[in-house]
């Protein structure tokens, strides 16, 4: 038993779009508003809609990053750079800013160049989505998982959906998110298409080292980060976690590394420089620099630009007694503590994702899709946008950016005559 397949007007179309987040949502609407006369339906497999949207950012959706050159933007991917370097020539954060805008949202962008709505409320994203499918009569239905997708003949497609009636369609954008496993991309590697294996992106670090995550929440504006014995190297803000390390540095670098760290079994020793791109020399200048300008002074006082909490636990941990001044370092004091501050290691023993947000590299292989239309090399009128594809982003909102600027070309492609 099926759904009756009719074209109920000349030159009307049947869309499905499989996935409902961010991709599968401006698909949706993009194809609707480009092309009124077509029917488009979202199926979600889930009872939730736009639910990364909802939690991206701390609440407050991370909607794009202010990069507004092409070529600039496309190095934020460590998969599919190239790719999106033609992709962005389409549309871009500038797009999706005016976009927003059209619709009375103003977005604004914080000194790391992440932009946000003015609202801070990422549900203030989800109810103009919500409210742009029910302007566009777009027919949204959750808990509608598509199981199998059969080939009928030119311009028809068969959709079995797990419990429900099947669907017959003229095309499909498919933007059903990244899977943790393989096996939940088995559906699309059946149709023909390369899939490469999917691995964690955007993770923080494990470390067992309770008198580092006592301090969990302190953080520290500019680190340096290196992976042992590979060439992985990151800089940025990173925050002590009740697990061990997070923040904006630990993600890029557990993005660029998502591969490698994973054949590490994410095992390996880190090494951080706690005062950001100075070398070994120059903090020995600064210390001895300090302990010649303040010598009466307490070394617990004096702790740079570091919170007390954290400057305590350099100094237990370099064995200096926290009563000692300036004038008293010894010359194994001085190389243990400029050792300490410009090359510490922590031994890494596992990763966390953040569940409800996780990202993985891995998915449709790009090779099988044309950048121009975001459309299957292998099965004509069907269509991938967003994480589904072998795409993902460091942390910024450039995630969202690649799902704007795929689930636009799918959309307009997907409607055309």
């Amino acid at each position: 038993m099926f759904l009756n397949f009719t074209q109920s007007i000349l030159n009307s179309l049947k869309i499905a779009v499989i996935g409902g987040g961010a991709a599968g949502f401006f698909a949706a609407i993009t194809c609707a508003e480009h092309y009124p006369q077509h029917q488009v339906f979202l199926l979600e497999k889930s009872s939730k809609l736009l639910s990364k949207v909802k939690i991206s950012g701390g609440g407050r959706c991370n909607v794009t990053h202010a990069c507004f050159n092409a070529v600039q933007l496309a190095q934020h991917y460590p998969r599919g750079d190239k790719f999106l370097k033609n992709a962005f020539k389409r549309f871009m954060p500038q797009d999706m800013i005016a976009w927003l805008k059209q619709r009375d949202i103003l977005v604004k962008a914080e000194a790391d160049g992440r932009m946000f709505p003015v609202s801070d409320d990422s549900q203030t994203i989800i109810d103009c989505f919500l409210s742009e499918c029910q302007l566009r009569n777009i027919f949204i239905h959750t808990r509608h998982e598509v199981s199998l997708i059969q080939k009928k003949h030119e311009g028809a497609f068969l959709l079995k959906i797990t419990g429900k009636p099947d669907m017959e369609v003229n095309r499909v954008i498919i933007a059903s998110g990244g899977s943790p496993r393989e096996s939940g991309l088995s559906w699309l590697k059946e149709l023909g298409h390369n899939i490469e294996p999917p691995v964690p992106s955007l993770f923080s670090f494990n470390i067992r080292d309770e008198n580092l995550t006592e301090l969990m929440g302190v953080s520290v504006a500019s680190v340096s980060l290196k992976v042992q014995s590979t060439k992985l190297q990151e800089s940025g803000p990173i925050i002590i976690t009740h697990w061990g390390l997070s923040g904006p540095a630990i993600l890029k670098l557990s993005a660029w590394g998502a591969r490698i760290l994973k054949s590490m079994d994410y095992n390996f020793a880190l090494h951080v420089n706690w005062m950001g791109d100075m070398n070994e020399d120059r903090v020995r200048a600064q210390v001895q620099n300090q302990k010649s300008t303040h010598p009466a002074k307490k070394i617990k006082n004096e702790c740079f630009d570091f919170s007390k909490r954290l400057w305590t636990y350099f100094m237990d941990k370099a064995k200096i007694p926290t009563e000692k001044i300036w004038g008293e370092l010894s010359k194994a004091d001085i190389n243990r503590l400029v050792a300490l501050l410009s090359n510490d290691v922590y031994q890494v023993e596992g990763k966390t994702t953040f569940k409800e947000e996780f990202v993985t590299c891995g998915g449709v292989g790009l090779g099988d899709i044309d950048v121009l239309t975001m459309q299957s090399k292998k099965i004509p009128h069907l269509y991938f946008c967003g994480e589904v594809m072998d795409i993902d982003g460091i942390t910024g909102g450039f995630n969202f950016q690649a799902a704007w600027t795929t689930a636009y070309i799918a959309g307009v492609s997907a409607g055309m005559l």
